[in-house]
């Protein structure tokens, strides 16, 4: 079964091309390097919840939109290989430095999931 790191995060709506012009470049280091999968979506239908909601979990502020983005890999052990091999990458240099982000990285939030079922 195959691996996904996935994203959350908040973007100015004013950020948003810039955001996906970088998200696109990014995608483009981690299918080279042997990514299977790299998906970037904009909220659409997300309301604040009485408890928790995507917006919620990012602090949604006026202005902003929720990303929702995974990456897909053939394994944990790929995954692995394949972002410590992104992260040699100069292609991404510019943008690791958080002043060049147009997005609050200190509200994203991600993380590593087994692929558990799959449906055709």
């Amino acid at each position: 079964m195959s691996y996904v790191d996935g994203f959350v995060l908040p973007v100015p709506e004013g950020n948003l091309d810039a955001y996906l012009e970088m998200a696109r470049q990014a995608g483009e280091v981690w299918r080279d390097h042997g990514a299977l999968e790299y998906v970037e979506c904009v909220a659409d239908d997300v309301k604040p919840g009485e408890h928790t909601s995507f917006p919620q979990s990012v602090k949604l502020e006026p202005g902003e939109t929720v990303i929702f983005a995974w990456i897909r890999y053939a394994s944990r052990e790929e995954r692995d290989r394949i972002n410590a091999k992104v992260m040699e990458d100069p292609r991404l240099a510019a943008m690791m430095d958080p002043a060049n982000h147009p997005f609050d990285g200190k509200r994203m939030f991600w993380g590593g999931f087994r692929e558990a079922l799959r449906l055709p």
